[in-house]
C-alpha cells in the first residue's frame, strides 16, 4: 500500500513541476511575475526531478543555468538510487500484514 502511494505522489509531483516549468517560461515570454527559481529547484528536491528536466527540456527553459542543469539532475540520480534502495529494503523484508507483529 505504502508503494502506491509513493507511486501516485512521485506521479503528482512530477507533472506539477513540469507544470510549473510550462508556466513560468509562459510568464517570462509576456514579462509577467515569475515563479521563484527557488521553488522550481524544490519540485526536484521533493522528487519531481523528472518532471523538472522534461519541463526545461520541452520548454526550452532555465538550459543556461548552471545550477539547473546541475541540480536537476542530481537529484534525480540521488531519487532513483533511493527508490531503488527502497524496493529493495520492502522485498527483501518479512511479509506480514500486520505491523503489531514485531512487537
Amino acid at each position: 500500500m505504502q508503494t502506491v502511494i509513493l507511486a501516485y505522489y512521485l506521479l503528482f509531483i512530477n507533472v506539477l513541476a513540469f507544470v510549473l516549468y510550462g508556466v513560468d517560461k509562459r510568464r517570462a515570454v509576456r514579462n509577467e511575475y515569475r515563479i521563484k527559481e527557488g521553488v522550481l529547484l524544490w519540485m526536484a528536491r521533493l522528487g519531481g526531478g523528472i518532471g523538472s528536466w522534461l519541463g526545461i527540456k520541452t520548454f526550452k527553459h532555465k538550459t543556461k543555468h548552471t545550477k539547473f542543469r546541475i541540480v536537476v539532475p542530481l537529484w534525480i540520480v540521488i531519487w532513483v538510487a533511493v527508490m531503488v534502495w527502497y524496493l529493495y529494503a520492502i522485498s527483501t523484508m518479512p511479509q506480514s500484514n500486520n505491523w503489531f507483529s514485531a512487537f
